[in-house]
């Protein structure tokens, strides 16, 4: 028996539909006949356990038991799945030969070969790598099978990642969460490794806007003009000197108006001459197809789609209609084997979207752009359209949103080049040195499909400056003092904070750190980014006003209360490096989760260093279970009394104006008196309150803690005889 397993149903169907044209539908799997089965994941059948599975304490959020560190990880079925793990655990027990056909990438890796660790697979396991749903090219891929044990790095990887999200954001978020609750604020307040980075980002400029202050500063332009052809008039730029540098900011800007008014004065009818003259077309090729980044980045540019939009779309559109490859990548590059397939997809691009390529022929069908490179091209390739024919308008208006842009970029490699035209002058009048400079569109090229414009190419054409030779004479016919006024910055958009965690470097303060990280992929991944900032906002922590996004009180709240190594991006960057360096089998997945705790133990500490767990109100009413005060709650049927030691005690009283006995069933069935007007007694062992029992022999007293600690007290007239221990 030979079974295939898949990520998800709709690979396996793409599957088994290029194994057999007529796949036999069975509970849990297909049957291709000849003995070929292929069953599917419907995402992770299999979950890390809760920190109380590994030992009951751990149930409770207290600071004392921080950090939680496993010895021996382990993973549970996820119960809504558990039918569909019941049928790989039978189908694997059955099969001779396993193929392993996740996704390919870390979490597709990781997501299968845990079920067949679950599933106890002892035999090699063989790896199939499907980019693209198309028959044909399932067919390709099927035919490419290698050792599954080749992609063993790739899972470390993965299985690191995934526990050291376990590690960071459980230990951090119950240490910062008391921390807050300490301080009378409400909620839970989750730390992620990559998360809160990104939180911080945003309350760093949020802050950034609300303390910037406008700063005047000015600018002087001269008009210039050959004195034999006045006609060829254009305007320069006064480029300040060393005398002027204590009137300029770190961005060139001049902060006082009286240098620029004195050059003005200067400079006004006076002569000069030419002493740089620098003309050129520059040709700029085609854009590369596309990542989920920057779909996602362009989506938000152009339609104002968020991350989780496109993502959801990109992945409708690779599953459900087949009209895209493999949208997770991190990649913008082709297999050159796809090259003999681009009629085909050009073809599809033309009656799917007849107004997008005119006639279904790009300028230069047969132009082979920098786009093809097997050199560059890893688990997966770019986004590009498949050969699928299909009426778009069945489509959602995000899918065809996010179809269309696909589409472009893959268009875009067969049109020629755009030409710019660049030109620049400097001139030298009374001392004073000017600069001019041009820009234009002299043919567009591929950017006729480009969907969104650059701002400068967008406004209004700039007269382009007269063909001047060095040495050319020139006069000042006017001059003008423009008093402008600094901006703050934008606030942080879908794309913008996309565009920031795909480029982290330049948010890290560090030049060395900085230039590691240029070589990283930033903070999170292509599939996990658009999840990360959708987490923010469904926590609480952001809040959109039209486009832009923002920090929430809470959400701040936050990042004041954290170290600023937990809220920077330096720490986490350097961690999805190292996650790199595992898949590549250059690093250790054990040190690295050896470093990460003791990372953890730092970062807790501030926490851990200022609480003090409260003093429970002194109320006069004792628990009926182990005698320690209680406090009044508000619940769905009105006030109670309620254990100060909840959710350790669960013990509970009605409020009445006189103390009743038969409100306190659990004080009768523990054997317990009134206590309303007694304080509790503590245990000797641990210091925890005793509680009355009955037993065989009679009454006693017994640890609250029990099973935790089997301490007892002989009862004497009713209280505890703690003399007798």
């Amino acid at each position: 028996m030979r079974l295939y397993i898949a990520e998800k149903p709709s690979l396996a169907r793409a599957i088994a539909t290029a194994i057999t044209n007529s796949p036999q539908r069975r509970q849990g799997y297909l049957d291709c006949g000849g003995g070929v089965y292929v069953s599917w994941c419907v995402g992770h059948l299999l979950e890390p356990i809760e920190p109380g599975d590994y030992r009951p304490e751990w149930r409770r959020w207290r600071m004392e038991l921080l950090p939680m560190i496993p010895e021996d990880w382990q993973r549970r079925p996820k119960e809504d799945v558990r039918d569909q793990l019941t049928v790989l655990e039978r189908l694997t027990a059955q099969a001779q030969e396993v193929i392993h056909a996740g996704d390919p990438d870390r979490e597709g890796q990781l997501l299968v070969d845990e079920v067949l660790e679950w599933c106890g697979v002892r035999g090699a396991v063989r790896r199939v790598l499907i980019n693209d749903l198309n028959p044909p090219a399932v067919r390709r891929a099927l035919e490419e099978e290698s050792s599954n044990q080749r992609f063993a790095p790739l899972k470390a990887s993965a299985e690191a990642r995934q526990r050291a999200d376990w590690l960071y954001g459980i230990n951090l978020s119950r240490a910062y969460t008391l921390h807050h609750q300490q301080q009378g604020k409400e909620g839970v307040f989750s730390v992620g490794r990559v998360q809160t980075p990104v939180l911080g980002l945003v309350v760093a400029r949020d802050r950034a806007i609300e303390d910037f202050e406008p700063t005047p500063w000015f600018q002087l332009d001269a008009a210039l003009a050959p004195p034999d052809t006045p006609d060829a008039l254009f305007r320069a730029r006064w480029q300040p000197g060393e005398a002027h540098s204590a009137h300029i900011d770190e961005e060139g800007r001049l902060l006082r108006r009286k240098p620029a008014e004195d050059v003005k004065a200067k400079v006004t009818g006076q002569d000069g001459e030419i002493t740089d003259a620098r003309f050129r077309e520059r040709n700029e090729a085609p854009p590369l197809p596309l990542s989920l980044s920057v779909l996602q980045i362009t989506a938000a540019k152009r339609y104002g789609l968020g991350a989780e939009q496109v993502l959801s779309a990109a992945q409708s559109l690779y599953e459900k209609h087949r009209l895209i490859t493999y949208p997770r990548s991190d990649c913008r590059y082709l297999p050159e084997a796809h090259w003999e397939d681009r009629q085909e997809l050009l073809e599809a691009i033309q009656r799917n979207l007849p107004d997008l390529a005119p006639e279904g022929v790009p300028d230069d069908p047969g132009r082979r752009s920098r786009a093809w490179d097997d050199g560059k091209v890893s688990a997966h390739h770019a986004i590009v359209p498949t050969r699928r024919v299909m009426d778009l308008q069945k489509l959602s208006t995000n899918e065809r949103a996010v179809y269309d842009l696909v589409a472009r970029f893959y268009l875009m490699q067969f049109e020629h080049d755009a030409i710019h035209r660049e030109g620049h002058l400097s001139a030298t009048i009374a001392g004073e040195h000017f600069r001019a400079r041009e820009t234009g569109l002299l043919y567009a090229g591929w950017k006729r499909l480009e969907p969104v414009q650059r701002r400068q190419e967008a406004e209004t054409p700039k007269a382009p400056l007269p063909r001047l030779d060095p040495g050319t004479p020139v006069h000042c016919h006017e001059a003008r003092c423009l008093e402008k006024t600094t901006r703050p910055p934008l606030p942080f958009t879908d794309a913008s904070l996309l565009s920031a965690m795909t480029g982290i470097a330049r948010f890290v303060k560090d030049e060395a750190l900085r230039r590691t990280l240029r070589e990283t992929d930033g903070l999170g991944t292509e599939a996990t980014r658009a999840a990360i900032i959708q987490t923010l906002f469904n926590r609480d922590f952001l809040y959109r006003e039209g486009r832009s996004i923002h920090a929430t009180a809470k959400g701040r709240a936050l990042i004041d209360g954290l170290p600023e190594d937990a809220t920077t991006p330096d720490r986490t960057a350097i961690w999805e490096s190292r996650l790199e360096a595992i898949r590549q089998g250059e690093a250790d997945t054990d040190a690295f989760l050896t470093q990460l705790a003791s990372d953890i133990r730092t970062l807790i500490e501030p926490a851990r260093s200022n609480f003090a767990p409260p003093e429970p109100e002194q109320t006069g009413v004792h628990c009926p279970r182990c005698r320690a005060p209680m406090r009044r709650r508000s619940g769905p049927y009105g006030e109670f009394w309620s254990c100060s030691r909840f959710p350790g005690c669960k013990g509970t009283r009605r409020i009445t104006e006189q103390p009743d006995p038969q409100d306190e069933p659990q004080a009768q069935a523990e054997g317990t008196s009134d206590g309303m007007d007694q304080a509790p007694v503590p245990c000797p062992y641990c210091y925890a309150p005793l509680v009355r029992r009955n037993g065989r022999n009679g009454p006693f007293w017994g640890c609250s803690r029990y099973p935790g600690c089997r301490t007892t007290v002989p009862d004497r007239d009713g209280r505890p005889d703690t003399r007798a221990v």
